[in-house]
């Protein structure tokens, strides 16, 4: 092989090798057009569609005993009916997972709405988790980031 193809192979290969990590950044860094941002300590969440507010609304999250998980990620998979295997079939109407196991879904416990009162999920008012799913199925789950913080 002359040096010369042999000198393009090694420049064409380097570009290879950064043109993927640009586009695997670019993949994890991407816009997003649903935003949810979950506050735990005023247990509200705020929804951002395309940059502009949507709603904000109270939730309930991991009482004393369980978790909620802080941290960024996309929405993995929805469910308009699930129904909880871990805790007693507990219904979970228009869930949307974005940890493992952990969802932002309806409740039928809205008086404790605003506090914490759950096994680690984000509760909200159910009309509510409806319009939260609607926008995921709408926007797409990839489009879609929730926002866990203090």
């Amino acid at each position: 092989m002359s040096k010369t193809i042999s000198t393009l192979l090694n420049r064409l290969s380097v570009f290879v090798v950064v043109a993927g990590f640009v586009a695997a950044v670019t993949a994890t860094t991407s816009r997003a057009d649903v935003v949810a941002r979950v506050d735990l300590s005023s247990q509200t969440m705020h929804v951002t569609v395309n940059g502009r507010t949507y709603a904000r609304w109270k939730i309930s999250s991991g009482r004393k005993g369980y978790r909620t998980p802080t941290g960024t990620w996309r929405a993995k998979w929805t469910k308009r009916m699930h129904y909880s295997s871990k805790y007693d079939w507990s219904p979970m109407p228009y869930s949307v997972f974005y940890n493992r196991g952990y969802a932002v879904h309806g409740t039928n416990y809205v008086r404790r709405l605003g506090r914490p009162a759950s096994h680690g999920c984000i509760r909200l008012h159910t009309a509510n988790a409806r319009k939260f799913y609607n926008l995921v199925k709408r926007h797409g789950r990839k489009n879609t980031l929730i926002k866990v913080r203090y």
